[in-house]
């Protein structure tokens, strides 16, 4: 059974009555509704394409947010072979809100690093709902040095509301561990792609985000803050959300009219918790793309089409 978001509540009451057919149908205490069922799965199915045709970006924050998307830890399963994962930092401690390690992607060797935020209160305490401490990318780092020293490309998956903001975070250096990290990325030899499959919050996303390929799946976020902190900051109310998501731009489809993503992978009607193998084979095969346009690159060639990509935002608007 699907968790429905509060814009699907059409459809979750139509599947839902399916759903109590299909059970007195297997008790037998129904005669024959086998023609009702498909009636209203039709519905459903039609009532699920007219919501999914005209989402706002307040519907697709809440999208980006389903608990049942996809997970790193799920790319990880689905991508990548005979994953080897790392931990820590070598300053200070581990951070399991950033996982990183290496592996075979398609054959080809390569370093991935993503935010997990858990699919559960005792895997999302763990992880602390993808919210990563400085320790966190200062491992990132550590990750990269040893993906350009072995001339392997960088994977990364992007799911977080931001980097953490707690005391203990600022005092440990927050801010310059992100900085660092996204000067990290940048100074690569190798090629990085990045990919956020649910909320791109903030310096938090960046830190691991500066890549030569950005993609986004279709109903994905990517902000500066998030709406509702917009919403706190510039009207104080935080209600205003909904307004401080329209006119923020973080879609992917604003986002890549402004240059700043450079892919969008497209994702099933419901979203990409109702298919995750389509949309994790999706997410593959557009990675395999990106890996190959910079076959036989120099480490120089690499570095200077980067630096391009992101000098070149904001130049035509």
């Amino acid at each position: 059974m699907h968790s429905y978001l509060e814009f699907e509540k059409p459809v979750a009451d139509l599947e839902g009555k399916v759903q109590e057919l299909l059970a007195m149908q297997d008790n037998g205490e129904a005669v024959d509704v086998g023609e009702e069922i498909t009636r209203l799965q039709t519905k459903a199915d039609t009532a699920m394409k007219e919501i999914y045709s005209d989402l706002t970006p307040w519907h697709k924050t809440q999208i980006a947010r389903h608990p049942d998307r996809p997970h790193f830890i799920d790319y990880i399963k689905g991508l990548i072979d005979e994953f080897t994962p790392l931990a820590g930092d070598r300053k200070f401690a581990e951070d399991e809100a950033i996982q990183a390690g290496f592996g075979r992607f398609r054959g080809r060797p390569v370093a991935v690093i993503g935010q997990e935020k858990g699919n559960d209160t005792d895997s999302r305490l763990k992880h602390n709902f993808g919210m990563a401490r400085p320790e966190g990318y200062r491992k990132a780092v550590r990750i990269m040095e040893l993906a350009e020293r072995f001339n392997m490309p960088l994977i990364t998956f992007v799911d977080t509301a931001g980097a953490y903001p707690g005391i203990g975070a600022e005092e440990r250096g927050q801010a310059e561990a992100i900085a660092r990290s996204t000067d990290a990325c940048l100074a690569m030899g190798t090629p990085n792609v990045s990919i956020i499959i649910g909320e791109g919050g903030s310096g938090g996303a960046i830190a691991i985000a500066t890549a030569n390929r950005v993609i986004m799946l279709e109903h994905s976020i990517y902000s500066v803050i998030s709406p509702e902190g917009a919403a706190s900051i510039l009207w104080r109310d935080s209600t205003k959300a909904q307004e401080a998501a329209t006119n923020m731009k973080i879609t992917a489809q604003d986002l890549m009219d402004l240059g700043i993503i450079d892919r969008i992978i497209s994702e099933p009607v419901g979203g990409a918790h109702r298919a995750p193998a389509k949309i994790i084979e999706r997410t593959g095969n557009m990675i395999a793309d990106c890996l190959e346009e910079f076959d036989g690159k120099t480490a120089a060639e690499i570095r200077q089409l980067r630096r391009e990509k992101f000098l070149a935002i904001g130049s035509k608007l």
